[in-house]
């Protein structure tokens, strides 16, 4: 499980260290797509293979629905992690996420995302500002 946020740079050539305590559990192999609210998503293969079914499986008779779906597949880049634990991020794929220098790494359960620093910041001081709402919205569905 992944969980926790975590600092790191991109380097002059595009490559992002994962942070060593997800390694283990990301394997050697990873795929990065476009992920949603401006981050990119960062998925073990096995978790991809599972996610990548659902959406090769989704009617597409309704336009939005392709949409996703061709946002999500036609993004996604198989890559390996080197021996530094550092991933390469197609200059496409920095570029739909708004990724400079300095990113934050985010675990969330079965995935990671990889958001500008800044971004990351005023989405999380956003999401703080209505956690009461959302506690509820859970509390309704049973999950808070």
């Amino acid at each position: 499980m992944f969980i926790g946020e975590y600092s790191h740079s991109v380097d002059p050539k595009k490559r992002l260290a994962l942070p060593s305590k997800f390694r283990g559990e990301l394997g050697n192999r990873v795929v990065v797509t476009r992920g949603l609210d401006r981050c990119l998503f960062v998925y073990p293969m096995k978790v991809w293979e599972e996610i990548a079914s659902k959406l090769g499986n989704l009617p597409v008779g309704e336009s939005g629905t392709r949409s996703f779906i061709r946002l999500m597949l036609s993004g996604a880049v198989d890559t390996e992690l080197d021996s530094q634990g550092r991933v390469l991020l197609p200059e496409y794929l920095k570029n739909d996420a708004g990724l400079k220098k300095e990113v934050t790494i985010v675990g969330i359960y079965n995935r990671l995302e990889i958001w500008d620093e800044d971004a990351w910041k005023k989405y999380k001081q956003n999401a703080e500002k209505n956690t009461g709402k959302i506690a509820e919205e859970l509390g309704k569905l049973g999950v808070y």
